[in-house]
Order: structure tokens, then C-alpha cells, then sequence
């Protein structure tokens, strides 16, 4: 099992990293850590996550019983995400605003405009709107999560997940970057994606 005091420092290191980048404000978003076997590490419910303590953090079941406290309203979510990939350790969920407009507005994210994210996040897909803190969320994600580390929820934000919490925060900042060059590069002159060929090259050299 990973150690529990280290993992509790780190969650509440990203939730003040999560709100000083302004990713989220209030009491959104929420954070989960697999402990191993059937336990979880997660962030409480309707909690500021800049404003933390590790003794906030609640550990809950695979079914979200918790012994003390009321653990996020997305649990349903994080629940579904570990039963689908199974070689994760973390998930981060927020509202960063470029990113979440681009959920509002029904799009998803075209990784191939930029040489950065072309190879490890060539598509952020949208999953469709559905109510936050439901099974239908959670159900929203199947068709898209088995194949990407970070997903647009119509109307609500983004999910991302990593082998560690701090690759999850990591990869939600570069998701919102890529919205916000997407939408700036529309306003200047319109998109301009890179190339097949080199697409292709970049291909080839995280294979060698």
C-alpha cells in the first residue's frame, strides 16, 4: 500500500495548486488516490480544496461507505473511472474556464494543434451533459475513458487521471493550456493544425 501520510501531503498540495492556478473556485472539484485493494483516499464534500488539511481527507470503499464525514458527491464518477482502468492511481476533476467552455459550448479538444501535446493527448473527447454527482455522470464517461487520460464533461469540466495525483493535476493544466491556445488561435487567424507528415514524425520519434 503507498504511504498514507505522503499521499494525504500530496492531495493537499495539488487542491492549493488547483485553486491558486485558478482551476477551480469555492468548493469545486475533487481528488481521489487508489490506496490499494478496495480503498480510496478522497477529497470531503462541498470543502474549499485550497484550504485543506490532511486530516480532511476522508478514506472511503469501493462503494463510497466512509466511516466519518462525507466524502465528494462525485465518488459515482471516481468509482466508475478505477472499475474501467484498472492501472491508474489518481484522479483530478476541476473547472478550469478555458477548458470548460469549450464543454459548454459542446467541443471537444483537438490535441494535434500543438507539437506538445500531438503525441500524449491527441484528442480530449466530450462525454455528454449529464447531472453532477449521478450514475448518469458516471455512466457519460465509458464510451471515451478507456481510451483517454482526460475527458470534457458537457457543461461541467474536466476528469483526468495518472499514475499519480500530481501526473493528473499536471495533465489538467495542460488541457486547459490547449483550450486557451485553441480559442486564441481561432480568434487571430483561425486553426492550424500540424501536418500529417509531421504528425508522423513525431510519431516516430517516441518510438525510438
Amino acid at each position: 500500500m503507498p504511504n498514507l501520510v505522503v499521499l494525504r501531503r500530496e492531495m493537499v498540495a495539488v487542491g492549493k495548486l488547483l485553486e491558486m492556478n485558478g482551476l477551480i473556485v469555492a468548493a469545486e472539484g475533487n481528488m481521489s488516490v487508489r490506496l490499494g485493494g478496495h480503498s480510496f483516499l478522497v477529497t470531503p464534500a462541498g470543502r474549499s480544496k485550497g484550504g485543506l488539511k490532511v486530516q480532511d481527507l476522508l478514506e472511503v470503499d469501493s462503494q463510497g461507505r466512509c466511516p466519518v464525514g462525507r466524502p465528494t458527491s462525485e465518488w459515482p464518477l471516481h468509482r466508475e473511472i478505477y472499475s474501467l482502468r484498472s492501472g491508474i492511481a489518481a484522479i483530478c476533476h476541476a473547472h478550469p474556464p478555458w477548458a470548460t467552455a469549450f464543454a459548454t459550448a459542446g467541443r471537444d479538444l483537438d490535441g494535434n494543434l500543438l507539437t506538445e501535446t500531438a503525441q500524449m493527448l491527441p484528442r480530449v473527447p466530450l462525454a455528454r451533459r449529464s447531472l453532477p454527482g449521478t450514475g448518469e455522470l458516471a455512466r457519460s464517461i465509458q464510451p471515451h475513458i478507456a481510451n483517454h487520460d482526460a475527458v470534457l464533461l458537457a457543461n461541467h469540466g474536466v476528469v483526468t487521471v495518472g499514475n499519480t495525483l500530481q501526473g493528473a493535476y499536471e495533465l489538467l493544466q495542460t488541457v486547459e493550456r490547449l483550450a486557451q491556445v485553441t480559442l486564441l488561435s481561432e480568434m487571430a487567424a483561425g486553426t492550424c493544425g500540424l501536418d500529417q507528415g509531421m504528425l508522423q514524425q513525431l510519431v516516430n520519434q517516441g518510438r525510438r
